[in-house]
């Protein structure tokens, strides 16, 4: 009868000290920080005759859960499933992550209009999940889904699959504007 030979078990941690071995790390000061992309609204230099975005939202109502969807009475159901599979292209975002609830307002705000001007269709509001003391859902979360429910030109939202934000941003459906030919 052959006699079996064992080899020692090689550890993990060997092979892959062996795997490495020689590999030189890359200096600390060739690395640069991971930024995220500047938020972009931009002023149009002639008028255009989209309708202002008003400032005038409530907080009155929002109550302590974040709608996870919104469709505007009169909209198709097909609309937010096509909007859910992302069938219309992100056009732009915005970060409100760290605002307080008066500043991430006024930037929501500018923002609906820089999009309502450019003719986006489909936008990403990043708000993130936000954290209570008693467990619950962020305030910037409810709000921002709440003053969105509120904006005539929101056709539609929906949160973000997990691969874009998750439940710390919505995607949210404008209505279209027509186009000014001179």
């Amino acid at each position: 009868m052959k006699k079996i030979l064992e080899q020692p078990a090689i550890s993990d941690a060997d092979l892959f000290q062996q795997a490495v071995d020689g590999v030189i790390p890359i200096a600390s000061s060739n690395r640069l920080p991971p930024t995220r992309p500047a938020i972009r609204i931009r002023q149009q230099s002639h008028s255009v005759t989209a309708p202002s975005i008003s400032d005038n939202w409530s907080d009155h109502g929002s109550g302590d859960v974040a709608p996870t969807s919104f469709l505007r009475t009169g909209i198709n159901n097909m609309t937010l499933r096509k909007l859910r599979r992302g069938l219309w292209p992100i056009r732009d975002e915005i970060d409100l992550h760290g605002l307080t609830s008066d500043e991430a307002r006024r930037m929501l705000a500018d923002f609906l209009n820089h999009a309502s001007r450019n003719n986006y269709h489909c936008v990403n509001v990043i708000h993130g999940k936000g954290w209570r003391a008693e467990g619950g859902e962020g305030i910037l979360k409810i709000r921002v889904r709440h003053w969105l429910t509120q904006q005539p030109q929101v056709l539609a939202f929906c949160e973000a699959p997990p691969n874009a934000g998750g439940g710390g941003a919505v995607w949210v459906l404008l209505k279209s504007q027509p186009v000014n030919r001179l």
